[in-house]
């Protein structure tokens, strides 16, 4: 099964592939992504693409630690959404089980890993997707963004004693340190940050000023929604949360911390209501995906939140007057024929 990433993983990448003296929209249109769209952090991207375009993008800059760099630039603000989540634990430790539960919804290209061994703790990358030619970026990356957000959580009191990666070394060790801090030990069993257990039990209340922030600043952007906006929102918070196939009114009020009640008698205000705005979602990013080659109509089912196949071949064929599998298999011919896409 093909796998996926959120836009979101692309946090700053413009801006960084400009400082590197790349071409930032050559790059992502050759990787096959869209480039500069109003809602590129809510698309969803194949996990081969995502690390074909790192890979192509440390080539071109003749910068070997082009991952490790960017995911130092993004920061934990990568994590989008999900960092809401993390920020419920009251302690780093449940903070770090909410990242390794609910990662798949960030990228389902690899999983994270939380082991104990004695006083030591271990903050693992591993990534699961086979299709993907070159890891080496996205795992340091990962790696960086995972510093970022120990940092966030923990301020001064983070300082890991050990960094381990599976890849061999390109760079000398002292570059890794000018950046992180620390040498890492390559050829290692996998791919992770080793800090003291002990810190796990470590309240969040310390945590980084700027952690609780983003958490108000979500708060703020809900109460200052107008009601003439808020179909549009909650399209928006639907798109982001299909994929993890939680996406019922409940879920949705709760990320609004409205009531379902209020959430809905708000829409039926704006003469809509939550079913119509589901079903508007899902045939929209439908007629999207579906021309995605490497995404097959089952995975694309479970993308937008369907139990099975044939529930969602009956509501494309409600909405398109055709099978899933018929329409896919007309545009690929038209492509096949014209394939610029011209005089469609």
């Amino acid at each position: 099964m093909t796998s996926i990433v959120r836009g979101i993983a692309l946090l700053g990448y413009n801006e960084f592939a400009a400082s590197q003296g790349l071409d930032a929209r050559g790059l992502l249109e050759q990787a096959g992504l869209r480039a500069d769209t109003p809602d590129q952090h809510d698309e969803l991207i194949t996990y081969s693409r995502y690390t074909a375009l790192l890979e192509q993008s440390a080539r071109h800059s003749d910068n070997p630690l082009f991952g490790l760099q960017l995911g130092l630039h993004q920061g934990a603000e990568v994590l989008g959404s999900l960092l809401y989540v993390i920020q419920s634990g009251k302690t780093v430790g449940a903070a770090l089980k909410a990242l390794r539960e609910y990662f798949h919804v960030h990228s389902s290209g690899a999983v994270i890993h939380l082991d104990i061994q004695g006083d030591n703790a271990r903050l693992c990358y591993e990534v699961t997707d086979g299709q993907a030619a070159s890891v080496r970026h996205d795992v340091e990356l990962a790696l960086a963004v995972g510093s970022h957000l120990m940092q966030s959580l923990l301020g001064r009191r983070w300082r890991p004693s050990a960094l381990l990666m599976r890849h061999v070394s390109s760079v000398p060790s002292s570059d890794y340190r000018r950046l992180l801090g620390i040498n890492p030990r390559f050829n290692s069993d996998s791919n992770a940050w080793i800090f003291d257990a002990a810190l796990l039990c470590a309240p969040l209340s310390d945590a980084d000023e700027g952690l609780q922030q983003l958490v108000r600043r979500h708060v703020e952007d809900i109460s200052q929604l107008t009601l003439q906006e808020l179909p549009g929102y909650v399209q928006k918070v639907l798109r982001t949360m299909l994929p993890s196939g939680t996406a019922t009114l409940e879920d949705v009020a709760q990320h609004m911390m409205i009531s379902p009640r209020t959430l809905q008698r708000y829409l039926m205000d704006e003469n809509t209501g939550f079913q119509q705005l589901l079903d508007k979602t899902r045939q929209s990013m439908s007629t999207r995906y579906i021309c995605d080659t490497s995404i097959s109509l089952t995975q694309l089912a479970t993308l937008l939140g369907y139990g099975d196949l044939s529930a969602f071949s009956r509501a494309f064929a409600r909405w398109n007057g055709v099978s899933p599998r018929v329409w896919k298999r007309r545009y690929l011919e038209a492509q096949a024929v014209n394939p610029s896409g011209e005089n469609r």
